[in-house]
């Protein structure tokens, strides 16, 4: 007969496996993210999201992309901390850092160049499913992703139209960097990832609930 401590060493068990399997799954977001941003580097196309606004304000500031970068996140993390929860903030935060992390090996890896129409496809491909990862494991790569993760659940607006519209306006503003054909391209590249993520929209939707309970529920919404 299973008694009742060993009802809770079971779900003990079981909440340990799917907090290991979260911080898997937010990895490899990450990972498939990196990828998709180094096929885009050697493309020589742009991105959007704060990442690609960061690198044109440094442009025209002359600060250092890590000092903007920073900067540009913070309204966005305060936003994430009253709106979307601690749990969901320090994930986001967590994922941050370690793309930062893994996107700094180009520095190591042979100089190569990859046809910009693969990069675009390619690039944006691995970079919306990197985010779908990082959505469904209650993660985000900050910035215009926090707000999207929000008006969905609070208007019920589809994120990959959100998200594409930030990146549209992102990338418009770089033009000055590639030029049009390139720019174009960058388009097409934020365009795959915004349908990616479109399409699995009821997968990565937060549940409805009221606003007292809005921080749990953002949060446990993305496990599922």
């Amino acid at each position: 007969m299973i008694n009742n401590r060993t009802i809770e060493r079971q779900f003990h068990v079981n909440e340990v496996v799917v907090r290991v399997k979260k911080i898997l799954f937010i990895l490899f977001g990450c990972l498939l993210t990196a990828s998709g941003i180094l096929f885009l580097r050697h493309g020589h196309l742009v991105t959007g999201g704060t990442a690609g606004l960061a690198l044109s304000l440094a442009y025209l500031s002359r600060l250092p992309f890590d000092l903007v970068f920073f900067i540009i996140n913070i309204p966005f993390y305060v936003f994430s901390f009253f709106r979307m929860g601690m749990k969901f903030t320090l994930a986001t935060i967590c994922s941050i850092s370690t793309l930062t992390l893994l996107t700094s090996i180009d520095h190591f890896l042979p100089a190569f160049s990859i046809s910009i129409w693969l990069s675009s496809i390619l690039g944006g491909s691995l970079i919306g499913i990197g985010v779908i990862f990082l959505f469904k494991n209650g993660s985000s790569l900050g910035g215009a992703q926090i707000l999207t993760l929000f008006l969905q659940k609070r208007f019920g607006f589809n994120p990959g139209y959100v998200n594409f519209l930030f990146d549209f306006i992102v990338v418009l503003i770089s033009f000055y960097l590639v030029g049009i054909t390139k720019g174009l391209l960058s388009i097409l590249s934020i365009a795959v990832t915004s349908f990616l993520i479109a399409s699995y929209k009821n997968q990565i939707s937060l549940p409805k609930g009221n606003k007292k309970n809005y921080q749990v529920e953002s949060t446990m919404a993305l496990n599922k």
